[in-house]
């Protein structure tokens, strides 16, 4: 997948194994030497003068780093594993504009999903049941109205945003804080690999074998809002480090959006503060869509008609078939709790089967105006 030579590939891993090399410090090596390879050639009093570390110097002819490097290139041999360089045709164009962009992304699963069109899923780890279908069922109809549904693999809202655009057979993205050989958290192996199954990816700039650390997070959130044309925010508390891919996402032009919650809930908190702060107010994906201007949806990914037909048979919705009511009415009438039925209103009402007129819940087919 790559068009440079496999020398230079080499050099290029062996490059990006190096301790006290990011991004700026990899590009900088790259502009003065014309290529990995060269760059590992040269002498070390050329890396100081450079600013290079000399923690870096020392490590160019490393054992461990002779290792992590082979290690990588048998991992590249196997089915579904890519590498992207930063130069390469096939690198995410939205991601390559940013600043900082990483100079190599590992990929597992199909790295053309990487150009379509995304929206960044972020949230609360400890999140609410309402956050939760909240996250999944936009995740749903983004996924069919074509977009591709980016997230971070993590614990709460991340979890429910790839769910739910593998619920509908759509295309879902996990950029994750460690190596692509170490899941992290473990319990969501089967769902990495469903992702990978389904046509999706993922995707991390760490090296193959990265334990999950704190600082990880912070730079796998910039790729997660750069690879997207926005990024929504569904629960987060004022200190959530959700909020932080949110500012990436501001810093880096795109739009960001926020689910608002009740003001005496401490997950809405941080949604709350990013709506203050100027993040568009989203009630539903249509909300999304409008200020994507020019977009066009792609088309529909067909939802299992076995999933259709258990929805439509929702108590809610039998319900409101009979004649429109108001949310007190229906909590009484389907003895359902009022988190559940308001939660359940939100998800027919995202998918089209309800709407709300003067304070009454309207049943109408989805799809229909």
């Amino acid at each position: 997948m790559t068009h440079c030579s496999p020398a230079e590939l080499e050099a290029r891993l062996r490059l990006h194994c190096l301790p006290e090399i990011g991004p700026q410090r990899f590009y900088r090596l790259l502009e003065a030497f014309t290529s990995a390879n060269s760059a590992l050639s040269a002498p070390a009093a050329a890396w100081r003068a450079l600013g290079i570390p000399q923690s870096s110097v020392d490590a160019r002819r490393s054992e461990a780093v002779r290792d992590h490097t082979l290690q990588a290139l048998r991992w590249l041999e196997m089915p579904h594993h890519h590498v992207l360089l930063h130069d390469m045709p096939q690198y995410p164009a939205l991601l390559k504009e940013t600043g900082g962009a990483p100079p190599l992304l590992f990929v597992q699963g199909d790295p053309s999903i990487l150009e379509k069109p995304q929206i960044a899923i972020v949230g609360s780890r400890r999140a609410t049941r309402p956050g939760l279908d909240t996250a999944q069922s936009f995740a749903r109809s983004l996924a069919q109205g074509g977009f591709v549904v980016t997230s971070g693999l993590a614990l709460g809202v991340d979890a429910a945003a790839h769910q739910g655009a593998l619920d509908v057979q759509g295309k879902t993205i996990a950029v994750v804080g460690t190596g692509l050989r170490r899941v992290y958290p473990a319990r969501h192996r089967a769902l990495a690999q469903r992702i990978i199954e389904q046509g999706g990816a993922l995707v991390s700039e760490l090296t193959l074998d990265s334990a999950p650390h704190a600082n990880h997070f912070p730079r796998r959130n910039r790729i997660i809002s750069g690879l997207s044309l926005g990024v929504l925010v569904v629960e987060a508390s004022p200190s959530s480090g959700s909020l932080i891919t949110a500012r990436l996402a501001a810093e880096q032009g795109r739009e960001v959006y926020a689910i608002p919650g009740s003001i005496h809930s401490p997950s809405a908190r941080g949604c709350h503060q990013l709506i203050r702060n100027g993040a568009t107010l989203i009630e539903t994906v249509d909300d999304i869509l409008e200020t994507l201007q020019g977009w066009q949806r792609i088309g529909p990914v067909a939802e299992p008609p076995e999933q259709q037909t258990l929805a439509l048979q929702h108590p809610l919705l039998e319900l409101l078939k009979v004649q429109p009511l108001d949310t007190e009415e229906l909590v009484v009438l389907s003895e359902l709790p009022l988190l559940e039925v308001l939660s359940l209103l939100t998800e027919f009402e995202i998918d089209g089967w309800v709407s709300r007129e003067g304070g009454l819940w309207l049943y109408r087919k989805a799809g229909q105006v």
